[in-house]
């Protein structure tokens, strides 16, 4: 995998955490306004500038992940959306203020180390 694809590949997947997490949030605060509003939080949600950002910036990622299929073999490409899981992890316990364990880092920590095996020891441009 060349350079530029590697990194075509790691803002995909950087852009598809944040519109994740953008969505999160603002889900968070439809759903608050809905409740003490009574209004429903689909109507809620589709007026939420963090939705629409969440959206917007998930369809960027889409539209990168679309040009990293069209220059890496899917499964050299598809475990680097294990990074993903430990951003998210990362993010929602220190932005979002959720609650994790244990177990949760554990799990993200062996699905992290899974993406590092795969990488390092699958033979270069295999394919699988």
């Amino acid at each position: 995998m060349t350079a530029a694809n590697l990194a075509v590949l790691l803002v995909a997947v950087a852009l598809a955490a944040t519109g994740q997490l953008l969505l999160k949030h603002g889900m968070n605060g439809a759903a608050e306004r809905a409740r003490s509003s009574d209004r429903s939080l689909l109507v809620t949600a589709a007026t939420s500038p963090w939705v629409l950002g969440g959206l917007a910036v998930f369809a960027l990622s889409a539209v990168a992940w679309l040009l990293t299929l069209s220059r890496v073999p899917l499964s050299q490409a598809y475990p680097f959306n294990a990074l993903g899981f430990l951003v998210i992890l990362l993010a929602s316990s220190v932005l979002l203020r959720e609650h994790t364990n244990v177990w949760t880092w554990l799990g993200t920590g062996l699905v992290v180390g899974g993406l590092v095996v795969v990488v390092t020891l699958s033979p270069a441009g295999s394919g699988g």
